[in-house]
């Protein structure tokens, strides 16, 4: 949902030349306006906000609106689909391949399928075929600001940025290393380290061991969504099988050879002979077999509309809405060790506040590990139950359709 401009960095290097008062003092003049520049630029990430209850669009910097626009969406028969898009394709100059070649100047691709952000008429009320209709200043506007990969949430009702923080959240990866152990005081105790090593040249070592991310401009696309569960009656049926009880077929159905394995099973165990399967009864089965469920849920990253990564995780309390919640980190640079995030929710009210859901999401050490890593400014992770297959592909991000 974001996109953003990265700093270049600074390779400070110190050589052995002499310069005159005059020249050092009109370089370090222009190096302090240069600085001055770079400060004044603004990095936080953008992201849009569409709702089609009030036909508006709404462009945030982090937190901060810092435009709006009155839009027009697609009309009854033609409705603008909502969920979670990204900018596949941009134009300036284009024209529809499905409705009589009419223009749409500024076009900002959402879907293969033919919605887009263009220019448009604007009636005050849905009149397109699916597309979101912008006036021409603020789309000529919102085209500069956007580049390919940005994220655009759809949404009924109107929907805002909030602050979050979890711990479930990437935090970026800062490698610990031999370099940085060397403390001052532990130069000032050691004659022969205080002779040789300054403040400046520890600096220099310290950032040439921290390591570069080629990939450090661009940011991720990661989701979140709950797996397939296994049938509870055929692991039951498993386990007593593989305990000795003679359950019958592993077919999930429960029939007199499964119901006479739960009945001995209970009679060995003590437990009252109702021969029914229960929460609890299944919960001691699967504690006296030693099975542990496996993990219910499957994070994918992507970069540049492409899968690198995928990984087990698990989301509590399944059986509950977890809605879709997109959540954003904001600008860092490299060798920082914290950033700040950023959620929204696209489905209203649905599965709870954003922050809440977090709570439920258990991810393993290592993978957790690993996301920090592969952090960039602008990732974003999306957590949802509704299945995104179906409109992800090659040469697009996660897409997430909630109507």
């Amino acid at each position: 949902m974001f996109q953003f401009m990265r700093k270049g960095r600074l390779g400070v290097f110190v050589t052995a030349a002499i310069f005159s008062a005059s020249a050092v003092s009109t370089a370090a003049a222009r190096d302090t306006a240069a600085d001055t520049a770079k400060e004044a630029v603004d990095e936080t990430p953008i992201h849009m906000l569409v709702s089609i209850d009030n036909q508006q669009i709404k462009v945030y910097r982090g937190l901060d609106l810092i435009e709006q626009s009155p839009i027009s969406s697609g009309k009854r028969g033609h409705s603008t689909p909502t969920g979670v898009f990204s900018i596949l394709e941009k134009r300036r100059k284009h024209f529809s391949n499905l409705y009589d070649n009419a223009p749409m100047p500024f076009m900002q691709r959402l879907t293969w399928s033919g919605i887009a952000l263009h220019v448009g008429k604007l009636p005050g009320y849905p009149a397109s075929h699916g597309c979101i209709r912008l006036p021409r200043p603020f789309a000529k506007s919102l085209y500069k600001m956007t580049n390919r990969g940005m994220h655009v949430v759809v949404t009924r009702g109107s929907a805002e940025p909030q602050a979050v923080r979890h711990p479930v959240l990437p935090q970026p990866f800062v490698p610990a290393t031999e370099v940085a152990s060397l403390s001052g005081s532990t130069i000032d105790a050691d004659p022969a380290l205080r002779g040789a090593i300054s403040p400046a040249t520890l600096q220099a070592a310290l950032e040439i061991a921290q390591p570069e991310n080629p990939y450090f401009d661009r940011p991720l696309r990661m989701i979140i969504t709950p797996r397939k569960q296994p049938n509870k009656i055929k692991v039951l049926q498993r386990l007593l099988n593989e305990m000795g009880y003679k359950a019958g077929p592993v077919d999930g159905v429960v029939g007199r050879k499964t119901r006479a394995a739960i009945g001995l099973y209970q009679e060995i165990t003590d437990q009252p002979v109702t021969e029914k399967v229960t929460d609890s009864l299944i919960a001691r089965v699967h504690l006296d077999a030693g099975y542990e469920k496996s993990h219910n849920a499957t994070l994918r990253v992507r970069r540049k509309f492409r899968d690198i990564y995928s990984a087990p995780v698990s989301i509590k309390h399944l059986e509950q809405a977890i809605g879709t919640h997109v959540y954003t980190a904001l600008d860092f640079e490299q060798g920082e060790g914290s950033v700040e995030w950023i959620a929204v929710s696209a489905e209203g009210d649905r599965g709870g506040p954003s922050d809440d859901l977090l709570n439920r999401i258990d991810m393993p050490e290592k993978v957790a590990r690993d996301l920090s890593k592969m952090l960039t400014p602008g990732t974003s992770l999306t957590i949802t139950d509704r299945s995104f297959k179906r409109n992800t592909g090659l040469g697009t991000d996660f897409v997430v359709i909630t109507r």
